[in-house]
């Protein structure tokens, strides 16, 4: 292989990659049309959160059933996941200025059972 298509070949591995650095999904990926945490559980918004406020309306006994999808004090904002501060000071995920959270009665990767639970709660979907 000729030194200029080394160099062209690593010029263009280069670019892909800061490209897909800059596309950063955030701390969730799609399955079947809906955002999964890390652990493949399906991740929900709550209708009581106010779109962009930067806080979370689940705390306490709420935030046992919806535990959130937490962010590390090293994590920053990536795209549309933004990150909030909880009432206990933790950092919480937020897609789209929403606040994400897992239900507890989910028992496994794929199970969507708290979609429309209280009319209050909905899947997260890109």
């Amino acid at each position: 292989m000729s030194l200029s298509l080394r160099l062209a070949s690593l010029a263009a591995a280069t670019l892909l990659a800061a490209c897909a650095s800059m596309m950063s999904p955030g701390p969730a990926k799609v399955a079947d049309g809906a955002y999964v945490g890390p652990n493949g559980m399906t991740l929900y918004t709550f209708d009581r959160d106010t779109m962009g406020s930067g806080k979370s309306a689940c705390n306490g006994a709420c935030a046992t059933n919806w535990p959130p999808l937490l962010a590390s004090a090293s994590d920053s904002p990536s795209g549309e996941w933004t990150v909030v501060t909880r009432d206990d000071g933790s950092r919480q995920w937020a897609f789209r200025g929403k606040p994400v959270y897992y239900w507890s009665k989910d028992s496994k990767p794929g199970d969507r059972t708290g979609d429309g639970f209280n009319n209050a709660w909905r899947l997260v979907r890109p």
